[in-house]
């Protein structure tokens, strides 16, 4: 037996695996969405009826499918660049020497990581509660009205961003330490040797060398953003005034709410055009080609 029926024996179990639990589902749920699939077919196959197109062309007519996109696009416009200054700004200070009990704020910045999204999101609904919540308990010492954080269209969202950060920067967190810590201490000594400040040290050692790891975590941020699903459904249930409803939110709803499971497919495709285009920009425009050696 040659090597490469070896390899593709040792391949075939993995591969069968992807092709039954992923491919067959995508396939499955691309064929879903060009029907009419909902709770009449359901109970009889015999009502299932093929649409094509119909479904997608029905929703970019839908003002809530383009309310939500926009919801969904605000929230990763301005969580991911929070959440990666965040993840990079306390890898930075976890990596410096005046640091100490490292091991401890590692794994208290970690910890909201491996916590449960929803027993965390009902703990920051109490928190951000506009009539005994602790937040605007202390505003109100500092001479600050209580803020209606989860009635108010204006500061449902700014909050549900504030909680993902909060909820998911340690996780880059721990990767760009790492980064930071393959970093060869000989060029910060001499660049120190060469006068140069801190902030050209970050600007000329620290960002070139972390460069493929940002970008990596860049793509993985905006692609777990994208899918914004669990903090409005459990802090906001998708209010006020569907102001925090997402595009996952919406598909959700489509799917096991009103189940017209041929409409929710159909989201998830756009959805998954919408990130794959945004991953593609980011690795055409982050450096992601190899330069020719």
């Amino acid at each position: 037996m040659n090597r490469a029926a070896v390899a593709w024996l040792f391949l075939t179990p993995a591969l069968l695996v992807l092709g039954v639990f992923f491919l067959l589902p995508v396939l499955a749920g691309l064929g879903l969405s060009l029907t009419d699939y909902d709770i009449y077919a359901l109970a009889n196959l015999h009502n299932l009826r093929f649409v094509g197109l119909a479904n997608y062309w029905e929703l970019l007519h839908r003002p809530l499918f383009w309310a939500a996109l926009g919801h969904t696009l605000y929230f990763v416009l301005v969580g991911v660049p929070l959440s990666m200054a965040a993840s990079l700004g306390t890898a930075l200070l976890l990596n410096s020497q005046a640091a100490k009990l490292k091991p401890l704020f590692r794994t208290a910045l970690f910890a909201p990581v491996v916590t449960t999204v929803v027993a965390v999101a009902v703990i920051w609904r109490y928190l951000f509660n506009t009539q005994f919540g602790v937040v605007n308990f202390v505003l109100a010492h500092l001479g600050i009205g209580p803020i209606d954080w989860l009635g108010d269209p204006h500061w449902a969202m700014p909050m549900i961003i504030l909680f993902a950060v909060w909820k998911n920067f340690g996780y880059n967190m721990i990767i760009l330490l790492a980064g930071l810590q393959a970093i060869p201490a000989d060029l910060y000594e001499a660049a120190r040797i060469d006068g140069a400040s801190p902030w050209r040290q970050f600007r000329h050692i620290t960002l070139p060398a972390l460069g493929p790891i940002l970008l990596m975590v860049g793509i993985l941020t905006v692609s777990g953003y994208f899918q914004l699903f669990a903090e409005p459904y459990v802090i906001t249930e998708g209010g006020p005034l569907q102001s925090t409803v997402s595009v996952l939110y919406l598909m959700y709803n489509e799917g096991f709410k009103w189940w017209n499971m041929g409409t929710a497919s159909a989201v998830a495709f756009l959805l998954f055009v919408i990130m794959f285009a945004a991953t593609a920009l980011m690795w055409r425009f982050g450096g992601g080609r190899e330069e020719p050696a």
